[in-house]
């Protein structure tokens, strides 16, 4: 870690206020690019206004929603959202003073809203600073990168040295597929990390567009 951070430099994170909006904009985001998420995400607020807010959301057709280039999955979570939050069940003054798990627990009750969305609004919106999102596909290739492929690169040249006059095993052990870490790896890894795993997270998805070794 201490190489990454010494290659990316101070670190930058930046986060979004902890309300309904940042919530609604994320499950706008899920699962596009950037620039097709951003336009999608312009149309839908000039329809909805902004910030986002639940009536804003309630009073849009299904047909307006699609329009503005929304899938009707999306639609029908953020819908589920807004009506979530207009009732009461989900009351996000209350999300500050919750730990970490009651925060995920509460979000996910939403439909679209996974763990991984939550950790997100965890480290992005509440700040949290030592959150660990074990389904992220970046962190894990990070984490594989950066420490568990070092070890394998090293039981390799041990096993070549071995497999020296035997080309075709030595052959095999040169194609074997990435495995990457099980949560329970990624939790010994980011042992060390703690109380600051969110900013060790930042660091990893960074890594993956700086040469740091």
């Amino acid at each position: 870690m201490r190489a990454i951070i010494e290659r990316i430099g101070p670190c930058r994170m930046r986060f979004t206020p902890p309300g309904f909006h940042s919530l609604a904009e994320a499950i706008v985001y899920q699962q596009l690019n950037g620039k097709a998420a951003e336009t999608i995400f312009k149309r839908f607020a000039a329809l909805a206004g902004e910030p986002l807010a639940p009536e804003g959301i309630l009073k849009l057709s299904d047909e307006q929603m699609r329009a503005a280039g929304l899938s009707k999955q999306k639609s029908a979570y953020l819908k589920d959202l807004a009506a979530k939050t207009s009732s009461g069940l989900l009351d996000f003054a209350r999300l500050p003073g919750l730990p970490d798990a009651k925060v995920v627990e509460h979000l996910t009750q939403v439909k679209g809203i996974g763990v991984w969305t939550a950790q997100m609004f965890l480290m992005f919106t509440l700040k949290r600073e030592n959150v660990l999102p074990t389904g992220d596909f970046g962190v894990r290739m990070a984490m594989y990168k950066h420490y568990l492929d070092v070890q394998r690169i090293v039981q390799r040249a041990k096993a070549a040295k071995k497999l020296a006059n035997k080309p075709a095993a030595a052959k095999k052990l040169s194609k074997k597929k990435i495995k990457l870490p099980t949560p329970e790896q990624m939790e010994t890894i980011a042992r060390r990390w703690e109380p600051y795993r969110s900013v060790a997270c930042w660091y990893l998805w960074q890594s993956l567009d700086t040469k740091t070794l």
